[in-house]
Order: C-alpha cells, then structure tokens, then sequence
C-alpha cells in the first residue's frame, strides 16, 4: 500500500486520507491483513432450524456451506470438492444430508465428512490408493456463535470470540436477547452499492450528524413522532470492545413506559426485564437512553428504530442486522436480516417485518438517502484530487486532542465503555483504530493443506496428519 505509514498516522489523527475510500491498494491490504483475521458474521442459527438445514454464504471470496449436522451441530465448511475444485455446493439454502459433486460425483456428509467416491477401488485402489476415513471438506479455520449469531474468521488462532466482541456484548444482547428463546431472522435481502464498504459501517458505527440532513424529508412526512430530525443530538454515542452505536434519548417515565413509548407490549417488555442485566435495563430505565444504530468491526451494522406503521401517532419497533460485504474497492454487496424476538405476538412480526421494509429493506426510505451519499463518495474518492485531500474527521475533538464534551460519568450512563452526548466522531475514529491497527500488522502465513497425499511410509502426510488422525477417530 502506497504510503501505508503516512496512512495509518493521518487516520489516527482524524484527518482521514480520502482516498481510503476508493483505492485498489488499500483494498488489497484490507483482505490481506484484516479480512485474513478478524472474525465475519456468516449466518444466524434461526436460519438453520431442522437437523440438514444449510446456507451458503462468503467470505470475501471464499464460499463456506454453513450446516447443521445429523446430531444438531452447526458447521462452516469450504465450498470447494477435495478433488478437482468444484463448487460442491450451487443451492445459497436449502436442506440435504449429503452435498454430492457435481463434477466427479465425490459425495460428503453435511458435517463435511467425505463417504463416496465412484469407483473408489478401480480409479484409486480403494483406501490404499485414497484413505476417505481421514478425508473432509476444509471447515473454516475458526468458528463462534454468540446468542445465536454465527461467525467465521480465516485465522485458525484467532482469538475467542467472545473476548473479540468485548464488552460490545452488553449492547448486542439489547438487539439478539429479548426473550429466552432468543430471536429469528428473516432473509437476506441482497443487494449492491457501487460504495466502498467502510462507509456504511462508519455510518451506523456513530453518525448522528447526517441524519437532521440526509433524512429531514422521512421526518417531513411523518414518519416518526420526533417533531424534528434534530431531536438525534439529545441521545450519545458509546463504543465499547470491538463495537459502538448511539442511542435516543427518551421521554421521563419508568423502564416499562419507556419501551411502551417505542412501541413494545407489555409481554414483551416483561420478557426482556427477565433477560437483561440490572445494567442493561437502567441503561433505559434510570438513564433514559433506547439504543439505535450500531456497528461491530469490521463490517457489521445493528438497526433498531420505531417508525408509525399506520394512521396515528403509535409506533412499531424494528431491528435489522446487515453485513457490508467488500466486492472490491468501490463495491459492495449488502446483506440485510430482519430480526425480531421468537416468543413475540404474530401481529407484532408481521407489523415490526413491515416497518423494517419501510426504513432500512432494499428500497426503504433511509437505504435510499443514504446509498446516494455514499455513491457519490466513493465516486469522488477515486479521483487524483482525493489523493491531495484529507478529510476533517475529528468532531468532538479540539485541536489539543481533548473531548469538546467530557464523557458521561457512570451515574449518567451505566453501560461499559466510553459515551458522549451530542454529535461526534468518537465511533467513526474507533472504527478507524481498529482498522489502522489490522492493517499495521504483517500479512498472516498460511501453510498448503495436501489432501490425500502420501509421505514415504504410505501414511497421510506431514499437513494433515492431526486432522485424520482426529477424525479417524470419529468415523
């Protein structure tokens, strides 16, 4: 990357280089070195609810077939055949107890475990010729879930993911923890945005500045009971472990009219006081914050709102989970989930699965102010005059680096982290940090697998010898 040190100084600074947004370099360092390790959201367990149940979903290039197994265990298995390369997989869903090649016909159970090979004995001399005991399909170099949200990273050390999310945690169970029974999803919608995908995750990560600008016309029409899209700047903005979001500030009242003022029912309300810490619920209940946007590194966004759904002044919460899928410098594919609480009423789903749709589906009305944006960003950024500029990204910070308003004390806000009222770039610098800090680090090593092949004494080789080994043992 064409003056990686220079970069990296200037973003952490705040003073953004913009061609960072649209640069083939800089793309190349970001799947090299951060989409190499950090750990990518693939699939929700809702997804995969029946014994064979499966998704096909990628990592940057890679394609992994994520299954659950005959006895319920959930699975991320490189899409590719161990013989000649093919796509084992074509189907992005579906339920199988077997994916069968569609090449040679090598067939593998749906936890990756190869059982057939046509004529195994005359092409290959049956087990001497080709061990299938100790053979499978290559599963994803480290797997996590985490309340029923299920990641991959392609570092086979990476860290827990657990200790990756961080304190993140304690927000993310606002958006996936409502009930016992955890949540379902629905989707995704897909689809593609010539913008470099840095853009929408600093954008949910904490930017409440755009939104009296970019969306004062969803306001205009009533969208929303808030009587001006200004209101944004009463609520903060918190980053805590590998995430943050911001947050609206609420109406006086009790934990339980706050979240009836954002429109959930009784029943639900009582649900999610059983499942919240003390903590959780104060956040709402004694500090008077409902949390909104939010985005985990590198490339996950959370949406929570509560837009009218009908005439009248009531209201109908929605949450989204969406994926910033890199396609290339200047494109992105983005995965949207409409998520909602399992035990909720079916006219909440059905109402809830509308508002969504409206605001943040594929033609909703802020995907639309905010894709224009964005475009037009990305357009610009790929100009030799953008390699000249670097962009003020230091809002909230005064010249000797120190907050333009201290954080909030632990009395005011009880969630971890760091948080600040008003309008601020704190999240979109975090975000950044973060980004800085991967691409600062040296290129991983990655080591051949041999499949199948042979060392001098008939055995599996040297590379896979742990791996059939474990196996053999269970088949």
């Amino acid at each position: 990357m064409h003056d990686a040190d220079g970069v990296i100084a200037n973003v952490r600074r705040g003073m953004l280089p913009a061609h960072i947004y649209n640069d083939a370099e800089v793309f190349e360092a970001e799947k090299e070195r951060l989409f190499s390790r950090a750990w990518m959201f693939v699939a929700h367990e809702s997804e995969l609810p029946q014994v064979g149940d499966y998704v096909v979903r990628r990592v940057m290039e890679n394609s992994f077939i994520v299954s659950r197994d005959q006895s319920g265990e959930i699975h991320a298995m490189f899409n590719m055949c161990l013989h000649r390369g093919m796509q084992v997989c074509r189907a992005e869903q579906g339920n199988a107890s077997h994916f069968r090649c569609p090449y040679h016909g090598w067939s593998y159970k749906n936890d990756g475990r190869i059982v057939g090979m046509p004529f195994h004995k005359e092409a290959y001399g049956g087990e001497e010729g080709f061990a299938r005991k100790g053979q499978r399909l290559l599963p994803a170099p480290s797997l996590g879930i985490y309340n029923g949200l299920i990641f991959v990273s392609m570092d086979p050390d990476a860290e827990p993911l657990e200790d990756f999310l961080g304190d993140f945690k304690f927000y993310l169970d606002y958006y996936t923890k409502q009930s016992a029974s955890g949540v379902e999803v629905r989707g995704p919608q897909r689809w593609r945005v010539k913008a470099n995908w840095k853009i929408g995750a600093e954008n949910f990560a904490g930017d409440m500045y755009h939104t009296p600008q970019t969306h004062t016309s969803v306001v205009e029409i009533g969208l929303f009971r808030e009587p001006k899209a200004e209101k944004r700047k009463d609520g903060n903005t918190y980053w805590a472990g590998k995430g943050g979001g911001t947050t609206y500030k609420l109406p006086p009242g009790t934990f339980e009219e706050k979240m009836n003022y954002v429109g959930y029912p009784d029943e639900m309300v009582e649900r999610m006081k059983e499942q919240w810490s003390q903590e959780q619920v104060d956040v709402i209940g004694r500090d008077g914050f409902m949390i909104s946007a939010a985005s985990v590194f590198p490339n996950i966004s959370l949406v929570h709102n509560w837009p009218k759904v009908a005439e009248g002044d009531d209201v109908l919460p929605f949450i989204s989970i969406r994926q910033w899928q890199p396609i290339s410098a200047d494109e992105t594919e983005v995965l949207s989930w409409f998520v909602v609480d399992k035990e909720a009423p079916e006219e909440f789903k059905k109402l809830s699965y509308k508002a969504y749709l409206m605001c943040f589906g594929s033609s909703g009305m802020f995907e639309q102010d905010d894709v224009e944006n964005w475009v037009s960003l990305t357009n610009t950024a790929g100009g030799s005059m953008a390699r000249r500029l670097l962009l003020n990204g230091r809002m909230g910070m005064l010249h000797d680096d120190s907050p333009v308003v201290q954080p909030l004390t632990e009395d005011e806000f009880c969630g971890p982290g760091v948080a600040h009222v008003g309008y601020g770039e704190y999240n979109q610098r975090h975000l950044l940090n973060e980004w800085a800090d991967y691409l600062e680090k040296p290129a991983p090593v990655t080591e051949n697998i041999h499949v199948g092949a042979p060392n001098v004494d008939g055995e599996c080789s040297s590379e896979t010898a742990a791996q059939c080994s474990s196996e053999k043992a269970e088949v």
